[in-house]
């Protein structure tokens, strides 16, 4: 049994729907908070109710009691632990920092104090973030490397789960395995997004904003590509001692202005653009380092930019009518 936290949200949604094709049973635990439109939120927890393995529970973390109440009678069959749940935006952190302590940093820890005598959980997997490599990333991003340098909350708050996670992995004897995600993107996604923005805004001739002039580079991947490593992390360690952190991310950066062109082709449309300066928080270059993940767990990038652009196109038609 897997207990997904996150579950309505955009990584979270994909993976749960992987795990129940595989004849899985998925608990999944989300509170539906309004950081974005909920509607979306809603419709995709519509089509994992479809599954019968699924069961869904509306919690927030940090509601200790009734995190205990509804999951207390599962605790001795949850195996795998997914934690996906958390405040998600680098920009929105510069403006709310206390936010990303309490649902990033804190929630993680009533979840873990939650589950610290279980002796059945074989794993517990969190997001991390590729943000935590701060500028110095765009050279090295090497997961088996220390991280000091966050250039935003949302990043330490990030790389404090890290160090948490091998803090209970000492003291209960936990496998951890954090993921550091770089730039997913695809259908389902974020409405915060800027390919999503981007998307809207082209369809309804709307200018769109692209900050920094359009000189940010980002490894631009896949969600279809990291649901596929993310199985492979848990098949791999599993049943393992593990305490690990690894990248999940296409090594190819790719800049903005070829994103959008992109989009442009596919659409069949040309954005009106207003170029403006960099937001403080944003990193200009993100590239992922995936050797040590190819010779540890044979990761992977499926889905090229052109293709991926494609099935995120197809997607947002028939979702927006």
């Amino acid at each position: 049994m897997y207990l997904v936290t996150g579950s309505a949200g955009f990584i979270g949604f994909h993976l749960c729907l992987e795990l129940l094709k595989n004849n899985e049973i998925v608990i999944g635990v989300d509170n539906i908070n309004s950081y974005y439109d909920q509607k979306i939120k809603l419709d995709r927890l519509k089509l994992l109710k479809k599954f019968t393995k699924f069961k869904f529970f509306k919690i927030n973390l940090n509601n200790k009691k009734l995190f205990s109440k509804k999951i207390n009678k599962f605790r001795n069959k949850i195996k795998i632990i997914i934690h996906l749940a958390g405040q998600a935006g680098v920009r929105y952190s510069i403006i709310n920092p206390s936010s990303y302590i309490s649902n990033n940093i804190m929630s993680y820890v009533h979840l873990l104090e939650f589950f610290k005598n279980s002796s059945k959980i074989k794993l517990i997997l969190y997001a991390s973030s590729s943000s935590i490599y701060g500028e110095i990333g765009s050279k090295t991003s090497l997961s088996s490397q220390p991280q000091t340098n966050p250039i935003s909350v949302y990043s330490a708050s990030k790389l404090s789960m890290e160090l948490i996670s091998k803090v209970y992995n000492s003291l209960y004897n936990k496998n951890f395995i954090g993921v550091r995600f770089f730039s997913v993107y695809g259908s389902w996604g974020r409405p915060d997004m800027f390919y999503f923005k981007f998307l809207q805004c082209i369809k309804n001739d709307k200018p769109i904003e692209i900050y920094n002039f359009g000189n940010h580079y980002r490894s631009f991947t896949h969600i279809d590509d990291v649901v596929l490593n993310i199985i492979k992390l848990i098949n791999k360690f599993k049943n393992k001692n593990v305490c690990d952190v690894f990248n999940i991310g296409n090594p190819k950066s790719v800049s903005l202005k070829k994103f959008i062109k992109i989009l442009e082709k596919t659409i069949g449309k040309k954005a009106i653009k207003k170029y403006i300066k960099k937001n403080p928080g944003d990193l200009i270059i993100t590239r992922s380092n995936v050797k040590r993940e190819k010779n540890i767990f044979k990761h992977e990038i499926k889905v090229n930019l052109n293709e991926g652009i494609k099935k995120l196109v197809n997607w947002h038609k028939l979702y927006y009518k």
